[in-house]
């Protein structure tokens, strides 16, 4: 082969010239080759804590290549987001009219529109399914224990939560396993440059939708909100590929968009709608994409996600306003969670202050503890998960059985109490959502815990939440349910079900609000519906580590702006907190699936070392006018995504880099066949004339060209391609002496996905070698150094 090798790094271990992933595609035999015999390196890095993703070392490796999704170990590649700049997209720049670049703006903002209704109108299917699905199943329970069939009504509860737990299983696991958990760890992995394979597909929003439905209704101690920030991402995504070929839903009009620029923008505004429709929270859900979910921002993205909040926040409001004239079935007062707060006024004095700051402190030893447990809860739930879908099902089966006898049985535990004469509403409740249960009180008596346990999850939270009901709940009642939630809502995240942390998170920290501001009663004016909002928040920064994003939504939420200065102080203390035990709930996800993702900073020993010392070789490389066999061949034993061009001699007076050509864009010249007899360089004209920039668009997932799609005659495996015409000129590049730091967080500044390295000195090969994300993962770069660790 003709390509050019670079001089491994000298403390790149021999015997692993093949584990570098240059070069970033890993399906192919040979990268899989190459990841397992990495994995025995790579397990030796463990001195602060399970670094090592949740994989098996006789399933795969723990390098950065290979991911978890849903429960599968699948191979996954990097999003390039830098504009490729060849003579075919500069000609291309150059025709466009100003009426296409018009229509371009227009379908743009058409698209995050579109965006914005579809996932108001989800949102607001979820929850209306939700609210009847699970309003039923309560009813009939109510009804049963009236007439004192007591075992019929646990039969009945318990039955119904069964069926639709296990279908809820059934579906995820077997048509898409990546549905399951929040999805806000994937959408943030894609985002910051990880495309895992299946996490956006229409099969995944499918599941997502109906998964969440039924796992809500079965009475799970999880929420629909993260998943319908996933929902949100694979809505953007569908309307952005301009729909799925697989299922026959395209639309050639939105080839505009087949970059990966483009539908990442359009995703980050389908996760701002996602919280926008989950929260009725506009504002909170452009916080939310710009703190926790985007990796790269500006302000045009600003403006479009603010769009598409805005749309969600109008098509929920005109919906909601419909379903209360009663045409929605069980839809009323429940769904989509709103708490008025605004009729407490709160003055606070400095007492309350104190009871703030112990509420943030408690908010954040929780938080810290819940992650930690959660961590390790989710590492034995994947020995079960790998066995395969039936022991995913029996799994979610097994869970559910223990919750409905938590949620049923906990509350004969409790006393009953006499109706308050001042009380508001009706006491006890009749029919589905109220702040007094009956259950098995006599009349005029209400059971505190059946309240709690006995409801939607978004009805807890408002009996949790509502002012003036001082004396509701005995204490008694508030531990008990605090311990179930905080139990609960640790087993159940981790099974095949969509599910959101966000609401066991908002139910454990408002109870133990609720506990806090009923003990400082005597000493404190502010209402304990008050204290559990600040409970909420407290107990959300310490898990989540999210705090304007939080902030803002809970402002959204209950629709009171004097608690604002209350609220920050109580997420600011949470957070640093919690901070100084673990990382975040979702960080600690992106990590324990091997997802390999580029934080902002970069890591303190990347300051000793340079961008020569993790390039290890060899590395292949093409000449401008290259021989077709050459090509093929490089393309069939390497997973490499990017390639380095060279000029040398004749073409050239001395060897040059040209630029990096992509493995998709040889394919579509391959498939072209423009081959030439000679090893002469062309005008590019039959490119030029043969092919529009739209055949180099990146196809939807899956459904690009393959080496193993093109047959060669040995006539054609002899003759010779220009690839200059395809080449991108202007790489990014870095010179070989830039500290591995700098790299790192221009690396993800630009959301690269190959950064050329040339050398310092002259009389060298132009190039040393390519640094990819791979290259940046602590797993890598010490399995090349592994005394790094020791000696910084």
């Amino acid at each position: 082969m003709d390509g050019h090798h670079s001089p491994p790094s000298n403390q790149s271990p021999p015997e692993q010239p093949e584990q570098h992933d240059n070069y970033d595609i890993e399906s192919t035999d040979t990268a899989w080759r190459a990841a397992h015999t990495a994995s025995e390196a790579l397990l030796r890095y463990d001195d602060d804590g399970p670094r090592q993703p949740l994989l098996r070392k006789r399933t795969t490796n723990t390098t950065s290549q290979i991911a978890i999704v849903g429960a599968n170990v699948c191979p996954i590649e990097s999003l390039d987001y830098e504009i490729v700049e060849n003579d075919l997209i500069k000609q291309d720049w150059r025709s466009r009219k100003k009426k296409q670049i018009f229509q371009y703006i227009v379908l743009k903002w058409s698209l995050v529109l579109l965006i914005g209704l579809c996932t108001g109108l989800v949102g607001f299917f979820n929850n209306l399914a939700v609210e009847n699905i699970a309003g039923f199943k309560l009813l009939l329970t109510s009804d049963l224990m009236l007439e004192k069939r007591y075992f019929t009504a646990f039969l009945a509860y318990g039955g119904c939560n069964l069926v639709l737990a296990a279908t809820a299983a059934a579906i995820c696991a077997y048509i898409a396993p990546a549905a399951a958990g929040s999805g806000i760890p994937e959408v943030k992995a894609y985002l910051n440059g990880v495309d895992a394979y299946a996490i956006l597909a229409p099969s995944t929003l499918f599941v997502k939708i109906f998964g969440s439905i039924l796992g809500v209704s079965a009475g799970f101690v999880l929420g629909k909100e993260g998943p319908m920030v996933h929902t949100g991402a694979c809505i953007a995504n569908l309307l952005g590929q301009g729909g799925s070929r697989k299922y026959h839903l395209t639309c050639n009009w939105l080839r505009y968009f087949k970059n990966d620029r483009d539908r990442r923008d359009l995703i980050t505004c389908g996760s701002a709608a996602g919280v926008a429709a989950a929260f009725r929270a506009p504002v909170g859900g452009v916080l939310f994409a710009l703190e926790e979910a985007a990796s790269w921002w500006r302000s045009a993205l600003l403006w479009r996600t603010f769009f598409t909040t805005a749309v969600v926040a109008v098509v929920l409001r005109g919906l909601i306003e419909f379903c209360r004239s009663g045409k929605c079935g069980l839809f009323g007062q429940g769904g989509l969670i709103m708490f008025d707060l605004s009729s407490t006024i709160p003055t606070y004095t400095s007492q309350d202050i104190v009871a703030i700051i112990v509420l943030g402190i408690i908010g954040g030893v929780f938080g810290g503890l819940f992650n930690f447990l959660l961590d390790r809860i989710l590492r034995a739930y994947s020995f079960i998960n790998e066995k395969g879908a039936p022991y995913k099902i029996l799994l979610t089966i097994t869970i559910s059985i223990i919750t409905s006898a938590c949620s049923y049985g906990l509350p004969w535990l409790a006393p009953c109490t006499k109706c308050p004469a001042d009380a508001v509403e009706q006491c006890p409740t009749i029919g589905r959502s109220g702040n007094y249960k009956n259950f098995q009180c006599p009349p005029g008596y209400y059971n505190g815990l059946a309240s709690l346990f006995f409801n939607t999850n978004d009805d807890a939270i408002r009996n949790l939440f509502s002012s003036g009901t001082e004396k509701e709940f005995h204490m008694s009642t508030l531990f008990v349910f605090f311990i179930a939630i905080y139990c609960l809502g640790l087993v159940t995240y981790g099974i095949a079900v969509p599910s959101g942390l966000f609401i066991p998170v908002i139910l454990a920290g408002a109870t133990y609000g609720r506990i806090v501001g009923t003990l400082l009663g005597p000493i404190s004016d502010l209402d304990p519906g008050l204290f559990a909002l600040l409970g909420a928040a407290s107990f959300l920064g310490g898990t989540m580590r999210m705090t304007v994003s939080v902030c803002v939504i809970l402002l959204e939420l209950t629709n009171d702006l004097l608690m604002l200065p209350l609220v920050m102080l109580v997420l600011l203390i949470s957070k640093t907190i919690a901070d100084s035990f673990n990382k975040g709930v979702y960080d600690q996800i992106v990590v324990m699936k091997g997802l390999p993702f580029m934080e902002a900073h970069a890591e303190p020993y990347m300051r000793h070392l340079v961008a020569s010392d993790v390039v290890s070789g060899p590395l292949i490389s093409f000449s401008g006018v290259e021989r077709v066999g050459n090509i093929v061949q490089a393309l069939r034993i390497t997973g490499h995504n990017g390639f380095p061009v060279l000029d040398e001699p004749p073409i050239s007076e001395a060897p040059e880099l040209v630029g990096i050509v992509l493995r998709s864009h040889l394919l579509v010249l391959l498939k072209g066949k423009g081959f030439m007899k000679e090893k002469v360089k062309t005008s590019g004209s039959f490119v030029l004339r043969r092919f529009g920039a739209f055949d180099f668009a990146k196809p939807g997932s899956g459904k690009g060209l393959k080496i193993e799609d093109l047959d060669f005659t040995d006539e054609e495996m002899d003759m010779y391609v220009d690839l200059h015409p395809i080449t991108n000129t202007s790489p990014y590049t870095v010179v070989e002496t830039m500290s591995l730091a700098k790299a790192a967080v221009l690396f993800r500044a630009l959301g690269l996905r190959h950064l050329l390295v040339v050398p310092k000195t002259p009389g060298r090969p132009p190039i040393v070698g390519i640094l990819t994300r791979h290259d940046f993962m602590p797993e890598h770069i010490h399995g090349l150094l592994p005394n790094l660790h020791k000696s910084h």
